[in-house]
């Protein structure tokens, strides 16, 4: 299973418009590249059912919330809590989307698209908002992806759109 996760770095408490456009963005992409879609840290006090209705009723995005709704039908769409100690085991191997990665935690497209292949799973993580994700999570993270493969730094929804996108196509191009 390969899981878009995106942290919410923005406003812990109050909820902004950003964190329901963000969620509308995301939706189609995890869906058109086969990902799953897992929140956390969202000031949401709904469950994912609850969610998909208000994201439709909020933004036309995503053909209003359509491709939320087929992603949480298939099984595929999550909300959590920033977890303590280590995230959810059925989202595989933890990495952190950066355009600094750690040398000794560094994982190289390539690499990756070969791990995807033989079947293992990955929880690939994005943060909302201009602070980047938490130094917490570059620790907890097995692996440190940069998409650029080029030190370059994306913005929150660009990141949402390369990150499956690329991946996707690097293992298709392994396969084939």
């Amino acid at each position: 299973m390969l899981t878009l996760g995106l942290v919410n770095t923005y406003d812990k408490i109050k909820l902004h418009e950003a964190h329901y456009r963000s969620i509308a963005r995301a939706a189609p992409i995890a869906y058109a590249f086969g990902f799953s879609l897992a929140l956390f840290d969202y000031p949401f006090k709904m469950n994912a059912e609850e969610l998909v209705d208000f994201v439709k009723d909020k933004t036309t995005i995503g053909e209003s919330g359509k491709y939320l709704k087929e992603l949480f039908g298939q099984g595929k769409f999550f909300v959590f809590d920033l977890p303590e100690k280590g995230f959810q085991p059925q989202f595989g191997s933890v990495v952190v989307t950066t355009s600094h990665p750690a040398r000794e935690k560094q994982l190289q497209l390539p690499a990756l698209a070969g791990l995807i292949n033989r079947k293992k799973s990955f929880l690939f993580l994005i943060g909302l908002g201009h602070k980047g994700l938490p130094d917490k999570l570059f620790e907890l993270a097995q692996y440190h992806l940069d998409i650029t493969s080029k030190g370059v730094s994306l913005e929150t929804c660009t990141a949402i759109g390369a990150v499956p996108a690329v991946i996707s196509g690097c293992v298709e191009k392994m396969k084939g």
